[in-house]
């Protein structure tokens, strides 16, 4: 079985691609979490997630469909913060988390970041099993009860090295 190319976009919020992106994580929130969890996807201004501000969100197409995606934020002069991990629900157990976080990591350091930080919900075991899987290190005690912790914070230093050349895959989205 040949498994489809998959094709990295760099986009904004207001791309209509985004949409199942923000609805599935506000449906993944609010059932763990309960209603007010819609307002953690509204806590930061949508152009923080652009160029301008230190930020990019990305997608994962699959056949011009969104099948994963993410985005980071500019945490400090050093630091992107990734924010809204995500895979469609009909895409899970592929390894697309993986991939969105190898993206982010490497146009992070392209734009010359060299931390990344984070923080996920203590409801969110596979999210915090993603992170230890792919080399984060937790700030915080992974013996204790993580609803006694609240957020839990991970960070990832970069390695420094020479910025890739994109793939002949990325494509840019214009206005």
């Amino acid at each position: 079985m040949t498994t489809p190319a998959l094709t990295v976009l760099r986009t904004e919020v207001s791309d209509p691609r985004v949409r199942p992106l923000l609805r599935e994580l506000g449906e993944e929130y609010s059932a763990r979490y309960g209603k007010d969890a819609h307002a953690e996807l509204a806590r930061y201004p949508d152009e923080e997630f652009t160029a301008p501000y230190g930020g990019v969100l990305l997608l994962l197409l699959e056949r011009d469909e969104p099948v994963a995606g993410g985005a980071f934020r500019r945490y400090d002069g050093t630091t992107a913060e990734l924010k809204r991990i995500w895979t469609h629900s009909a895409h899970r157990r592929r390894g697309l988390a993986r991939r969105v976080v190898a993206e982010l990591e490497r146009e992070a350091g392209a734009r010359g970041y060299r931390r990344i930080y984070l923080t996920t919900g203590p409801r969110q075991p596979e999210a915090r099993g993603l992170y230890l899987a792919t080399g984060y290190t937790p700030l915080f005690d992974t013996r204790a009860d993580p609803e006694s912790i609240g957020p839990l914070p991970f960070e990832k230093h970069l390695t420094p090295g020479p910025t890739p050349a994109p793939t002949p895959a990325r494509k840019e989205t214009g206005r």
